[in-house]
């Protein structure tokens, strides 16, 4: 992959300047590069890393990756049922997969319930859809090679008389 390229993916706000400077090259030359990485659709988004950890409050999310197991359709394989899925809302991401089933697929809800309901009233019920699993997220440790941080628990001594 292209240094330029690598050197944003880690952190997306390097600057054409900063990376003109590590890589030796005109800021120019830089900026040229990476507009044409996002003309092209090779850059399709900046991104930050948020530990929803740190800022759950009683309106946090669920998030849950569910395993599908479907039916390939004639001529067009997984694709049309994949592109069903992933136009739904609820769904973050979507991906084919090798082994027992085909598609891995993350949800986000409100909470469990609004992801169960998902499950059960638009997802499992689409046609070719065989079967579904469904594993809910309860901790994040690391995302997108980042280690996230965790909010320390109160190590307080309990005092007993």
């Amino acid at each position: 992959m292209d240094e330029i390229l690598e050197i944003l993916e880690k952190d997306a706000r390097t600057t054409p300047q900063e990376i003109a400077k590590m890589k030796r090259k005109k800021p120019e030359a830089v900026k040229k590069a990476i507009q044409k990485y996002e003309k092209e659709g090779v850059i399709v988004k900046y991104k930050a890393v948020i530990n929803r950890d740190l800022i759950r409050d009683n309106n946090s999310e669920a998030r849950a990756l569910i395993e599908v197991n479907i039916v390939p359709q004639k001529d067009v394989g997984f694709d049309k049922i994949a592109e069903r899925i992933y136009s739904f809302p609820e769904v973050t991401s979507c991906y084919l997969i090798s082994g027992t089933y085909d598609l891995l697929v993350v949800v986000e809800g409100k909470n469990i319930h609004t992801v169960s309901n998902f499950v059960a009233e638009k997802l499992s019920c689409l046609e070719n859809i065989r079967g579904t699993v469904t594993h809910f997220l309860l901790k994040k440790y690391k995302e997108d090679g980042v280690i996230l941080k965790h909010r320390e628990e109160n190590k307080r001594i309990a005092i007993s008389y």
